[in-house]
């Protein structure tokens, strides 16, 4: 189709809770709208995983072209622990694609992306799916989404259904007054009526009227005709441009009807987002320079700016970056600046992406989303530019990692394999994240919830053929004192030449939490020489790596070196370490030692229902309840302080409690002391640690 205008493309996002229909949807958009052949296959689930369970556990990306036109869709995860790639294609897209299981209504996700949508103020289709399931009632379903979600924008049916669950079999629009029945064979063909149907006058009256009005109130020469004249005198096509504009305000919410598996009302959906959808050059973006804030508009006679919005690691090409353009224009052998990273980058090839294989281009303006192979660096919502307009587009913040597990390769061959492929998957994926603690000696892998890990961890097996073992993270404890107490030690010992010899006196005490470590020196008189108070430092620094109660690092405290003695033969700086480890040890040991546990601050969303339910199960955590708020429409918001060692588990239990309609957000806050009981825990579980090494 060569170069389009930036108006006549549409970039959709597709969202909606596991088990709505997204992927089928999209089936079939690529049957009626490309070369895919049939409905059921999961043409964007690519990974092994994906095709495994039959699920989607990222975003996939495929165009589409439609008319005169190009859509770009984003594919979605349909579960909450992926919600940094949902964060991430709702800032992508311009057109937030709602879709509603009709048997099952609004789902807990669906609630979290209308939340997200709407903080974004990205304006919302919402497509009620699965039309012809049993027990279907489109009256029902309209009223939940107009109860849950009309604050400010109102939520009208475009479309209404003739029939319905088994009886589905096309829709009339409520502009048009057009009504379309469709083959039964997943064609996607259908046939005009003459007249509205009798399935659907009882729909079609209940909305009509509350469409026209809900549009017409939005432009001020439409409402003064149709008052005046009537819905006659409106002519169809300024009605679509009023609810064009109405759409990109967030004005109006319109709500469309299908059945992706029957292939029913897919090319109504295409026309209507055709019509009333957001174009790439209506929409702007924050960004800065340096201090100063300014807007990118989607004007392509601009120096080019994008931004990356996914990253995907083919086995044969490499990483392939995908980058939507929101100024200017690229082509084939242009340079442009990923601007966080300060990296040079060098496009040698452009591709548009489709389900089977993606097309190259020589050149790409405001609006597409380009395919670009083996960058050096392009880390997701990060910015790319041309030199001359190294500008940084603002983006929501990714949520942080809450659960966190141990691996291990089977194979210490692999382990170079291993740190690699999971940088790999930290590149595709920036709620993912790694890391090796020398303390414990784990590589450690975190993300949002239990499946989310376990995907990523399949990711490993599958994608990458490295095999490891999981098992549960150990937690970073520290040790710390709790009373000043004075330690003496005098290293003295006579070799066959020059002996050893230091002599420190030192004093400890506590520092406040999260203080960390403060030396002083108070020798006077020169009786531990300037060039060995260096020494007493370094030798009390080694010793804290590892404390008396259980091994672990020693925190907030605060030693003094006070007094001392040297031998003018035989003292040296590691004569004085030894005898700063060997005092820091004792005076430690008199200091009433105490083990200190990572605490976190939880923000936990429940239905209202489960709040005393929850917050029995922070109590049992060790918690404690920090305050608790009504958001309205039924959810409380729970703030609690609950040590990380009883969040291991919890987000299946706040799953178990809240029927799946919880969830949580957690970051680190203080270390606290345990309780005698649990400190004895801890220090037995350190022993059979070291049996077993």
């Amino acid at each position: 189709m060569g170069m389009i205008k930036s108006d006549k493309k549409r970039i959709v996002g597709l969202f909606g809770h596991h088990g709505c229909g997204k992927t089928t949807l999209m089936d079939a958009i690529l049957k009626n709208f490309d070369s895919a052949d049939r409905i059921g296959q999961r043409y964007l689930d690519i990974e092994e995983v994906e095709k495994d369970k039959g699920s989607t556990f990222s975003n996939h990306i495929v165009s589409v072209d439609y008319k005169d036109s190009r859509f770009y869709f984003f594919d979605t995860p349909g579960m909450a622990d992926f919600l940094g790639d949902i964060d991430v294609a709702v800032n992508a897209v311009d057109n937030v694609v709602l879709v509603v299981n009709a048997s099952s209504g609004v789902e807990v996700t669906t609630e979290r992306i209308w939340k997200i949508a709407r903080e974004n103020k990205k304006p919302i289709f919402i497509l009620i799916n699965q039309m012809d399931k049993e027990g279907v009632n489109f009256g029902n379903v309209v009223s939940e989404l107009k109860e849950l979600f009309e604050d400010g924008v109102k939520v009208v049916p475009l479309q209404v259904p003739i029939g319905e669950g088994p009886e589905f079999k096309g829709l009339v629009n409520l502009l048009t007054h057009e009504a379309f029945v469709y083959e039964t064979d997943q064609s996607g063909k259908d046939k005009k009526l003459d007249e509205i149907p009798a399935e659907a006058k009882e729909y079609y009256e209940a909305y009509h009227q509350e469409l026209m009005e809900d549009v017409v109130e939005t432009n001020e020469a439409l409402m003064e005709k149709y008052l005046e004249e009537g819905e006659e005198a409106l002519n169809p096509e300024n009605v679509f441009k009023a609810l064009h504009v109405a759409f990109e305000d967030d004005e109006v919410v319109p709500i469309v009807v299908a059945s992706a598996e029957k292939n029913i009302g897919l090319d109504r959906f295409m026309e209507m987002i055709y019509l009333v959808g957001m174009h790439p050059d209506e929409r702007t973006f924050n960004a800065k320079y340096e201090d100063k804030e300014l807007v990118i508009e989607g004007k392509e006679d601009e120096p080019f700016v994008g931004l990356v919005v996914k990253n995907a690691v083919d086995p044969f090409v490499g990483k392939l970056t995908y980058i939507r353009i929101l100024a200017g224009t690229v082509k084939s052998g242009d340079s442009f600046v990923e601007v966080q990273e300060d990296s040079n980058e060098k496009v040698s090839h452009i591709y548009i992406p489709r389900f089977d294989k993606n097309e190259e281009v020589s050149e790409a303006g405001v609006g597409d989303i380009i395919v670009v192979p083996k960058l050096k660096k392009s880390k997701i919502n990060d910015t790319v530019a041309h030199n001359s307009r190294q500008v940084k587009v603002d983006v929501p913040e990714f949520p942080e990692p809450m659960i966190s597990k141990s691996v291990k390769p089977t194979s210490k061959n692999e382990i170079d394999k291993v740190n690699n492929a999971l940088s790999k998957l930290q590149e595709s994926d920036p709620t993912f994240s790694w890391e090796f603690d020398p303390e414990t000696g784990e590589t450690i892998v975190s993300g949002l919830g239990t499946t989310h890990l376990e995907i990523m961890i399949e990711r490993l097996k599958k994608t990458f053929k490295v095999n490891v073992e999981v098992g549960k993270p150990k937690i970073a404890y520290r040790e710390t004192i709790r009373r000043k107490v004075k330690a003496e030690y005098k290293h003295k010992k006579q070799t066959g030449g020059h002996g050893q010899y230091g002599h420190v006196k030192i004093e400890l005490e506590p520092l406040p939490r999260g203080e960390g470590y403060e030396f002083v020196d108070k020798i006077v008189g020169g009786v531990i020489p300037k060039n060995f108070i260096p020494s007493v430092d370094k030798g009390i620094k080694e010793a804290m790596k590892k404390g008396v109660v259980a091994e672990y690092p020693v925190v907030d405290i605060k030693v003094t070196l006070y007094d001392g003695s040297y031998h003018e033969v035989d003292s040296s700086d590691i004569a004085f370490q030894i005898a700063a480890r060997q005092a820091f040890k004792d005076g430690m040991k008199n200091a009433n030692p105490v083990i200190l546990e990572p605490v976190m601050k939880v923000e936990i969303y429940t239905p209202t229902e489960y709040t005393g339910d929850v917050m029995g199960e922070i109590s049992s955590k060790r918690g404690r309840p920090m305050g608790m708020q009504s958001l309205g429409r039924g959810t409380d918001k729970i703030e609690a302080e609950i040590p990380l060692a009883e969040m291991l588990d919890f987000s299946p239990r706040l799953s178990s409690i809240t029927s799946g309609k919880g969830y949580f957000t957690m970051k680190f806050s203080t270390y606290q002391e345990v309780t005698p009981d649990i400190q004895q825990k801890i220090i037995q579980e350190r022993e059979r640690e070291k049996e077993n090494q």
